[in-house]
């Protein structure tokens, strides 16, 4: 207040004169001209100030803030004063318990291996009968045509590395014996490893069942086996004039030389009579030399001959009648029929796939001709040593099908690593397949679960972490009975158990003494 202004006493309202009407409707106006006024000037003020009152507003803000965080926030010595944590629990478990082994696998035809021709003995042009990709080759099959002859496939691990024929013996004889036999046809016996002519009529008929001639016997050999077949008819015919003469030479006295014989005996007989009866000019010494001499002269004739020359002669004809006849009988075996190297391909584990194809007809062959596969989609996956050790062969597996579905596919090989870091092959055989699903997991690569230890039906099983050992080294676990948040307040009992199986973190529990039953809280930690 200031010295020059005169302090004001505001009376009630009811001690105030008494106004009149038109007082009072004067005062009225000029309060609404004290109000107008008032509101423009808050106006002026806001507008003049906007930037000011909005840092006003930001400063109520924060505080409003602060006091809303420092009621909540908890100071150091308020923290330590916060109630222990209770009991970590898990409930009792029931169902079945499995251990797997988890691992990719690549989805494909088996054992795929590229197909070479063994050109060296003859052409290389293709000239038909290129199969398609996609296509299955079977013991008959012909693989292609190369300068008009075909390439057979038969069953068999060694490839063709040379031509068979009579007189040759090795494995390669013994692998194509067994062969023909699986397609039917009698190549004698499979336990030798000797080509011979049965085997060489096996071979016809192989041609025969093919569709094919046989293969061309080689240049002159038709010429040969004429030659040689003239060559036993002359040793023969050596070998009869061999024997006329030894029996000639072998014979005995004619009729004329006996009785010529006899005669002189007779003479000789009659001669030494007259001697000794005094007839003039004999003499009987001379007379008995004679008739012993034409008796000795007579049975000469029945004493044997020397026929040496004459068998001699024969034995050599007979030599040349063996020589003549292994002439012809090798001249014969080259016009049998034989199975040139070129003209045949084995391969294991038949029927195959054939996967791609490097030749078409007019082309040369150069290097592999195709590449093959088996027949029949597996699995190969790999596994580290630890994990591999665990799978058997035989044992069972699942993947999934592109729609989602388990499928069945059991371990069909083992195969451990170069070393001991090295993975381990895992071949896997899947159940049947369709065309289709064939067709979507080709090339596909697939996660594969092996179960290596299950349980017999639902099981009881807690976290390894429960386990505890007793005084006696008995397994147990602790069971709470109350509110685990109670802490070390809690109610608690041991059970003894027996474990089993023990499996992704969890394992088989049976109790022993005290009871345990699904959905029981067991400790973990505290």
């Amino acid at each position: 207040m200031k010295d020059d202004e005169t302090p004001t006493t505001e009376l009630p309202a009811e001690l105030l004169p008494e106004q009149t009407p038109d007082v009072a409707l004067e005062e009225a106006a000029q309060t609404d001209d004290v109000d107008t006024s008032r509101v423009s000037g808050w106006r002026r003020i806001l507008r003049g100030n906007r930037t000011l009152w909005i840092v006003a507003a930001c400063a109520v803000v924060s505080l409003v803030a602060g006091l809303l965080v420092g009621r909540f926030l908890i100071s150091p010595a308020d923290a330590s004063e916060t109630p222990d944590p209770g009991l970590v629990t898990v409930p009792v478990e029931f169902g079945a318990l499995s251990n797997d082994v988890t691992l990719r696998a690549d989805v494909g035809y088996a054992d795929a291996v590229e197909v070479t021709i063994d050109t060296t003995g003859g052409g290389s042009v293709v000239t038909g009968s290129v199969p398609e990709v996609g296509a299955t080759l079977n013991p008959l099959s012909i693989a292609l045509e190369v300068e008009g002859r075909p390439v057979i496939v038969l069953p068999g691990e060694l490839p063709a590395y040379r031509t068979l024929r009579v007189g040759v013996s090795g494995p390669d004889v013994i692998q194509l014996k067994q062969a023909l036999v699986s397609i039917g046809i009698d190549a004698g016996d499979v336990s030798s490893n000797l080509f011979d002519q049965t085997t060489a009529n096996a071979v016809g008929q192989l041609y025969a069942q093919a569709g094919y001639p046989l293969p061309s016997p080689e240049e002159g050999a038709d010429d040969t086996v004429r030659a040689a077949e003239e060559g036993v008819r002359a040793a023969q015919s050596g070998v009869a004039q061999a024997e006329q003469a030894l029996a000639a030479a072998g014979a005995g006295p004619s009729s004329l030389e006996i009785w010529q014989a006899d005669v002189r005996v007779a003479q000789a007989e009659q001669a030494l009579a007259d001697a000794k009866n005094g007839a003039e000019g004999t003499n009987v010494q001379q007379a008995e030399w004679d008739l012993q001499t034409a008796r000795l002269e007579r049975d000469q004739l029945w004493a044997g001959k020397d026929t040496g020359a004459e068998r001699a002669a024969l034995d050599a004809a007979r030599q040349q009648v063996g020589a003549a006849e292994e002439s012809l009988a090798s001249a014969r075996e080259s016009v049998l029929p034989y199975l040139p190297s070129s003209e045949v391909l084995f391969l294991t584990e038949l029927p195959r796939r054939v996967d791609a194809v490097n030749v078409k007809r007019g082309s040369a062959i150069s290097g592999a001709v195709m590449t093959v596969s088996g027949a029949t989609v597996r699995l190969t996956g790999a596994a580290a040593e630890a994990d591999a050790r665990l799978l058997e062969v035989g044992a069972e597996g699942v993947f999934e099908l592109p729609d989602g579905t388990e499928h069945r596919a059991v371990v069909s090989e083992l195969k451990p690593g170069k070393d001991a870091k090295a993975r381990w092959e895992v071949l896997f055989e899947p159940d049947p397949l369709t065309a289709e699903q064939i067709s979507q997991l080709q090339g596909s690569n697939v996660r594969v679960r092996i179960a290596v230890g299950a349980t017999e039906g639902d099981v009881l099983s807690v976290p390894l972490a429960a386990l505890t050992a007793g005084p006696g080294g008995e397994s147990r676990i602790e069971v709470v009975e109350s509110d685990p948040r109670e802490g070390e307040d809690a109610k608690t009992r041991l059970v003894v158990v027996e474990t089993g199986l023990a499996a992704k973190g969890a394992v088989e529990v049976t109790p022993v003494e005290g009871e345990l039953d699904e959905g029981d809280l067991v400790v973990v930690g505290k």
